[in-house]
């Protein structure tokens, strides 16, 4: 009973998408033609049933149902299932396309299944989530640990488990270092009597020799070897295990977003709402150059060399406004709204920083970020850096 659902968990969640992906496209499919009579009809009959291999196919090339307890956690599995639920719509879609049958099936139906599914998938795997969690801290379903060390690591590894509940995860003993005696024939006895799931090893507290000689006796006993290094007091950020070769690495991300799931979803982010902008935007956007054309003579925009993420330059695009031959008045600054260089609509785009919004493109190609720093000029980087060094 112990172990039961680690194996049971993932089909249980395949068998249920499945089922609610065919109640979905069932459901939008009376939502549609108010009657299910023509589902015998062939052609919705046959894509229900490409839908449901492709779904399969989807789900196993994504490992969608590979999970362990501590990846089992209300974001991700919403994520995993809805990456799911887009990229099979994709592989629907697809068929459709080359097989020449768009044209035969209602796109308001295909709207409503996966609305339909989406919120029901996700609904119903939060739930059982919930409910797993629940029949955890009631002390159901539960693993053991024992931990071998002592002092703050153990500690530590304690208070996980401890603000944790819902792992399911309880110790069952701790073995204590001793020096000159035979520790593997006491670890061997401390294992036959705590029987537990995971062993956690303190490597601060332990030497090669008594490390393979806890590997080399859980492998006998079953159990699974959990390796704790110490980084306390020296390593603050994120970091990362990378193999080269069968060498482990230790990747300490000292720059910022160089982890590449934050990374990933900053761009997501700047993507999304870069291209939201601009769509949205695209009336009031063709208004302004028309505006920026005939206030005065010149190019619609403004172009400026600006030092990026790294020092990478890039030029920034804005709205032009000032009079294209302004270099005439030898000022090199901007003078603010007395200054005679800026035409009357650059006027009313500066105080309404209307200016800026072709910067949205260069959000769009990499050059900038929704949020963080205000990119600068070269020169004013350099003497920054100079002030700092």
């Amino acid at each position: 009973m112990k172990h039961r659902l680690s194996g049971v968990l993932p089909k249980v969640h395949l068998w249920a998408d499945v089922g609610l992906l065919n109640a979905s496209f069932l459901f939008a499919y009376l939502v549609r033609f108010d009657a299910l009579s023509n589902m015998t009809d062939n052609r919705y009959f046959n894509l229900l049933l490409v839908s449901n291999l492709l779904w399969l196919l989807c789900t196993y090339l994504l490992k969608t149902y590979r999970f362990d307890r501590f990846s089992y956690s209300n974001n991700r599995q919403t994520l995993n299932v809805l990456k799911a639920a887009v990229i099979h719509g994709g592989m629907v879609l697809a068929y459709m396309y080359f097989t020449q049958q768009g044209e035969d099936y209602s796109r308001q139906q295909f709207a409503y299944s996966y609305t339909f599914f989406a919120i029901s998938t996700v609904v119903a795997r939060l739930f059982m989530l919930h409910l797993i969690q629940q029949y955890r801290q009631a002390g159901y379903n539960s693993k053991t640990y024992a931990v071998i060390g002592k002092g703050d690591l153990a500690g530590m590894i304690d208070g996980f488990y401890s603000s944790r509940k819902e792992l399911g995860f309880k110790k069952c003993g701790v073995f204590e270092i001793r020096k000159h005696t035979n520790e593997q024939e006491r670890l061997e006895q401390f294992l036959e009597e705590s029987e537990p799931d995971y062993i956690y090893c303190c490597l601060s507290d332990m030497d090669d020799k008594l490390v393979k000689s806890v590997i080399h006796v859980a492998q006998r006993q079953k159990t699974q070897v959990r390796l704790v290094p110490d980084f306390r007091g020296f390593m603050s950020n994120y970091a990362s295990i990378e193999y080269h070769d069968m060498y482990p690495v230790i990747q300490v991300n000292t720059k910022p977003f160089s982890n590449v799931e934050e990374a990933t979803i900053k761009r997501v982010f700047d993507l999304a709402f870069s291209c939201t902008v601009m769509v949205l935007g695209a009336p009031l956007f063709l208004m302004l150059i028309l505006l920026v054309r005939i206030s005065s003579k010149g190019p619609v925009f403004f172009l400026q060399e600006r030092s990026g993420r790294w020092g990478k330059i890039f030029k920034v695009i804005k709205f032009r406004t000032m009079y294209a031959d302004s270099e005439k008045f030898g000022m090199q600054h901007s003078q603010g709204d007395h200054d005679p260089r800026i035409t009357p609509i650059g006027r009313i785009l500066r105080r309404t920083r209307l200016d800026e919004l072709p910067q949205f493109y260069n959000v769009f190609v990499g050059d900038m970020s929704i949020v963080g720093p205000r990119p600068l000029y070269k020169y004013d980087v350099d003497m920054l850096m100079a002030e700092a060094a």
